[in-house]
């Protein structure tokens, strides 16, 4: 969840940091920012939240102690086989839910205001005490405790805590003859990883799924969200009401793919979504071409953003995680979350970075077909 508010927490306030930005630089300098460094420090400001966990991840991939690495890695080794997709995909709601917070603390009426915007962006530091503290009683997953560690007693504990029931022997004999099999095999490093001919296809993957993810464009509708709606012709007073709308549908289609991924399975989900998403993008670009013409053709290129946000929370917000626990055995799937956690930070950064100058040359219907085309390249990939 603080994945997500940390997404859109800096959307609502973005004229008041760049007028803070413009303000303290006439203070030093006495005169204004033009329009080009001042884009420049605001996508820094934006972006750089993706650039820390890029680098974040590399240690926190080898110790396994990341978002993008443990939560669905966690879900996945203590969730029962019927439940796993459900789990899986449960931190992707919690990150819709965390967006949509972001944007009803950043209505006028609430932290919106100029006033508020520090307090807005330290809003965050509360639930993540809170949740420091309360991690201390989570118990480990029992395929680790078994596996790496070897504790026996202590997997059978956290087994029965998690099913609710004593007799766990049968999950038991599961993962012993899982720790059986991984015997003879030691952890890879992430250059054995991509060496390894076996795993190849699963690595094509996870590079092409995590990749597409982000470049799709979805988390600059999130950090510039009130922008791109400012160009869609959207009444100021409006726009933050429209987002927080589009933030409660994304709530929605999370919890549709939630419910409906055991019985469509991955592949369908991602297919479906990140096609859903480029016929969006390329309507975006057609309604873009019509605006100046059609009266009412902004109101069409509002439903196509929802329409992006809804086909990725459906599917490609959360599957890439969840499959990356799934194809991989226990001694590659660190590698494994290095190499999908790397590239999926890095495209993070570079969307976020990058929007605000398509938008200074005029390019918004370019960027929305180039996304078009990444998401049918990116859906139409070979998933083993």
């Amino acid at each position: 969840m603080l994945y997500g508010f940390n997404l859109a927490v800096v959307n609502s306030p973005a004229v008041h940091i760049k007028a803070f930005y413009n303000a303290t630089w006439y203070q030093r300098y006495g005169q204004g920012l033009a329009q080009g460094p001042l884009t420049l420090m605001y996508s820094l400001t934006v972006s750089i939240f993706a650039l820390g966990g890029f680098v974040g991840s590399f240690p926190v991939g080898i110790l396994v102690t990341q978002y993008g690495s443990v939560v669905p890695m966690y879900l996945g080794e203590i969730a029962p086989k019927n439940l796993r997709g459900f789990l899986g995909l449960v931190p992707s709601i919690f990150i819709c839910l965390g967006i949509f917070s972001a944007q009803v603390l950043g209505l006028p009426e609430l932290l919106g205001e100029d006033a508020y915007w520090p307090l807005f962006l330290s809003v965050v530091v509360v639930p993540a005490f809170l949740q420091l503290l309360l991690l201390n009683w989570f118990p480990e997953s029992p395929r680790y405790l078994l596996i790496e560690k070897n504790n026996v007693h202590g997997a059978a504990e956290a087994l029965s805590l998690f099913l609710g029931q004593h007799n766990v022997q049968d999950t038991i004999a599961e993962i012993e003859e899982e720790k059986r099999s991984l015997a003879s095999v030691k952890a890879v490093s992430v250059w054995q990883l991509l060496s390894d001919h076996s795993v190849r296809l699963q690595v094509l993957s996870v590079v092409v799924i995590n990749m597409g993810m982000q470049l799709s464009g979805i988390d600059a509708i999130w950090f510039y969200t009130n922008a791109i709606f400012a160009n869609a012709g959207i009444p100021d007073p409006d726009i933050p009401y429209t987002t927080v709308g589009t933030g409660a549908i994304e709530v929605v289609a999370g919890l549709i793919g939630c419910f409906t991924i055991e019985k469509v399975g991955r592949r369908s989900l991602l297919v479906v979504g990140f096609c859903f998403m480029g016929i969006c993008c390329a309507g975006i670009t057609l309604s873009l071409v019509l605006q100046s013409s059609v009266s009412w053709m902004h109101y069409i290129s509002v439903a196509f953003v929802i329409g992006i946000i809804a086909g990725f929370c459906m599917g490609p917000a959360g599957v890439p995680f969840l499959m990356t626990a799934e194809l991989f055995k226990q001694s590659h799937r660190p590698s494994a979350y290095i190499v999908g956690g790397s590239l999926n930070w890095l495209s993070n950064f570079t969307v976020g970075f990058v929007f605000p100058f398509l938008q200074m040359i005029k390019l918004n219907g370019y960027g929305a077909l180039e996304n078009s085309s990444l998401e049918f390249s990116g859906s139409g990939s070979n998933l083993p």
